[in-house]
């Protein structure tokens, strides 16, 4: 899964940055209003934390701008104000939850999970499609009647599949999720990681169509 992470701070962001990626989360880090502007106009996350008080654009401009052009990645605003104002703005103008520093982690991890539960539309922390269930929180992959605690790459595939059963997602998409900026990519490694999750399993599990890319199956067969 790819985070945004918008945060002026560097101890801070540094600290979240480390946290998110040992918990199998990719990371695109900026410390600027205005980068984290382009960042959400051009590219795809699973979900943004937003400080409020950044250089450029601030928080609040931010998500404003973000809704008004229809975007509807979640948002969660961590900021240190903790003024019934700010939380009640930042809320109305289209943020999904709101956490006051200092935090735990593991909170945040929580409320994180919650959101992208609310938006997939799922009660759960679970995603299930035909005969795969994928745990968010333990990121074990089950499948008729195997079940495996995948890697962080292999989790961040599987979700990203997951979550849109029936769809072919090309490999620049699933690149698009899996990696970070400035990360090297290999030219086969998103074939590396389809294989290593066929071969926990069974080859069915990822269906490939020529040409396109590849999904997992809505139903079971």
């Amino acid at each position: 899964m790819r985070i945004l992470l918008v945060e002026d701070d560097e101890m801070i962001g540094l600290s979240l940055s480390d946290a998110l990626r040992r918990e199998a989360m990719v990371v695109d880090w900026v410390r600027d209003g205005n980068d984290a502007a382009e960042a959400l106009a051009h590219a795809e996350h699973a979900i943004a934390l937003i400080d409020l008080g950044l250089p450029g654009k601030s928080g609040f401009e931010l998500i404003e701008s973000a809704r008004r052009v229809g975007n509807k990645i979640p948002v969660i605003v961590l900021t240190a104000r903790d003024g019934i104002n700010d939380r009640v703005s930042g809320l109305e103008l289209g943020a999904d939850d709101y956490l006051v520093k200092p935090f735990e982690v593991r909170e945040l991890f929580a409320r994180m999970r919650a959101v992208l539960r609310r938006h997939a539309g799922v009660a759960q922390s679970v995603f299930e499609a035909g005969a795969l269930r994928l745990d968010l929180a333990s990121h074990a992959l089950s499948y008729h009647g195997a079940t495996h605690i995948l890697s962080a790459r292999e989790f961040a595939l599987m979700r990203s599949l997951i979550e849109r059963p029936g769809t072919i997602l090309s490999r620049a998409q699933l690149e698009e999720r899996l990696y970070g900026w400035g990360e090297e990519v290999e030219s086969n490694a998103v074939d590396v990681l389809i294989y290593s999750v066929r071969r926990k399993f069974d080859k069915d599990i990822i269906r490939n169509v020529r040409g396109a890319g590849w999904m997992v199956l809505k139903d079971t067969q």
